[in-house]
């Protein structure tokens, strides 16, 4: 998979992109991962690439000319590829993990995040395909919601954890959240582990598990059931 992100800021990325798995994955060739500097696309002489909106307000806007240049580069860049085109916002859909499942079907992301007070709408009508947040709240930019997108997006890539199986009974991969996880000692300082773990009868634990996965959901997040039974109608 090939994820373009563009932004004002690429230094912020290096961290979470050089590490973990992440870093594993880009270092073994599974996952290409190209920040674009915004400000490098700009043909204003001094790399200016905002301006004061239309009609007055607060803030400053993102100008259409840098981030079309831009798209104009990667699409030259990978001319077979199609694209598919996502800008942070918190106006968008809210991300879930069915939203990085069906991201993770594609082979080439373009990522915009967003600054300032927002961009010109011409962006978001002539080159975006869909807009994503990643929760009711407003941030800065969109640097560090595009890390949760690539993050969540790129494990579910084929290659990218050390087992395909390792991510399917994780927190909503099912629907659920997931079951309570123990490891070694199987008492510390007087709380022990479930014998039903112990005990050898694969059929058990899981039996187990499912109980608590419901259990869990049930208390934390009934939503999810809710919606589990919505899906079933």
């Amino acid at each position: 998979m090939i994820i373009d992100i563009l932004t004002l800021f690429p230094q912020m990325f290096m961290p979470a992109f050089t590490h973990s798995v992440l870093g594993r994955a880009i270092a073994n060739g599974i996952l290409t991962v190209n920040l674009y500097d915004i400000r490098d696309f700009s043909r204003d002489k001094h790399g200016k690439v905002d301006d004061y909106p239309y009609g007055g307000g607060a803030g400053m806007i993102l100008t259409p000319q840098p981030v079309f240049d831009a798209f104009d580069y990667i699409k030259q860049r990978y001319p077979d590829d199609k694209l598919h085109r996502i800008y942070m916002s918190p106006q968008g859909r809210r991300f879930d993990q069915a939203t990085a499942h069906r991201l993770s079907g594609h082979c080439h992301l373009v990522i915009l995040c967003g600054h300032y007070e927002g961009i010109d709408q011409r962006i978001i009508d002539a080159l975006i395909d869909e807009e994503i947040s990643i929760g009711d709240y407003v941030l800065t930019g969109g640097e560090l919601p595009a890390m949760v997108i690539v993050d969540a997006v790129s494990r579910l890539v084929p290659g990218v954890l050390h087992k395909d199986e390792s991510y399917m009974d994780e927190s909503f991969s099912s629907g659920l959240l997931e079951y309570p996880q123990y490891t070694r000692p199987y008492n510390y300082e007087g709380m022990s582990v479930p014998d039903v773990l112990l005990s050898g009868d694969h059929a058990a634990v899981k039996e187990w598990r499912n109980k608590m996965a419901l259990k869990r959901t049930a208390c934390r997040r009934p939503d999810l059931l809710n919606d589990m039974d919505e899906r079933r109608i």
